[in-house]
């Protein structure tokens, strides 16, 4: 019998946070549902591309878990459709674990890359840190500023002067985390405990990927960065310009 959670806030009942299974292979997706729903996930599941993108746009789901080996759309093409309309956490389940699969992921917004076979423990706890960071968003100041770059954590919004910039749910927690310590150095796995969560198991490289996308987008030249900048051997700090 699976497990059933509610949340009470001033005596009313709250469904707890759905998660969205996309996976054409139907016995793994009973086994993430069964498994998800013992620890008290509301789960949706789809089979294929097309029902995956309708059922993320009708139902909002909290966290997607995303195969890329997808009838109709593949799961690279629908990362990209997803992350163009909303900021919910992109987990890809995936077979195929070479390097440029897994860039890519990163590249079209993932926040995070499971290989087949995983261990259910290891994505619960993926799944639990991707959730608890958007719950620390509410944490942060109303609006947080380095230079011309602001951060508004309600609404989602970066500014570099009028300019409107569009980050990804993972970049966007790192350029908080970063203007929360302005001028402190980090190194790559301090990053990864900090931002991806302690219990992200992830490689270092992730961190760079989405250090260089930050850059494209916040930096006049990203190869001479003014903000983001790296401290050789040591890691990667956000710098207030004078």
């Amino acid at each position: 019998m699976k497990k059933e959670i509610y949340w009470l806030y001033r005596g009313e009942k709250f469904l707890p946070e759905k998660i969205l299974v996309v996976d054409d292979e139907k016995p793994i997706a009973e086994i993430l549902q069964y498994n998800l729903e013992e620890e008290g996930f509301h789960v949706l599941v789809a089979h294929d591309g097309e029902e995956a993108l309708r059922l993320a746009f009708a139902a909002r789901p909290d966290l997607i878990l995303l195969d890329i080996m997808l009838p109709y759309i593949d799961g690279f093409s629908l990362c990209r459709k997803i992350r163009d309309k909303m900021d919910v956490p992109i987990i890809m389940l995936t077979a195929r674990e070479t390097e440029v699969d897994k860039v890519l992921g990163l590249e079209l917004g993932a926040d995070d890359y499971v290989t087949k076979p995983f261990s259910m423990r290891e994505l619960l706890a993926r799944v639990r840190a991707a959730l608890r960071r958007v719950k620390m968003q509410d944490k942060v100041p109303a609006l947080l500023t380095c230079g011309e770059i602001s951060l508004d954590p309600d609404r989602m919004e970066c500014k570099k002067g009028d300019r409107a910039i569009d980050l990804t749910y993972r970049e966007f927690n790192l350029m908080i985390f970063l203007m929360n310590h302005a001028g402190y150095v980090f190194s790559r796995e301090k990053l990864l405990q900090e931002v991806w969560g302690y219990d992200y198991l992830g490689d270092e490289r992730t961190v760079d990927v989405t250090v260089r996308r930050l850059r494209e987008k916040i930096e006049d030249d990203p190869g001479n960065p003014l903000y983001l900048c790296t401290r050789r051997g040591a890691g990667y700090y956000l710098r207030r310009p004078s």
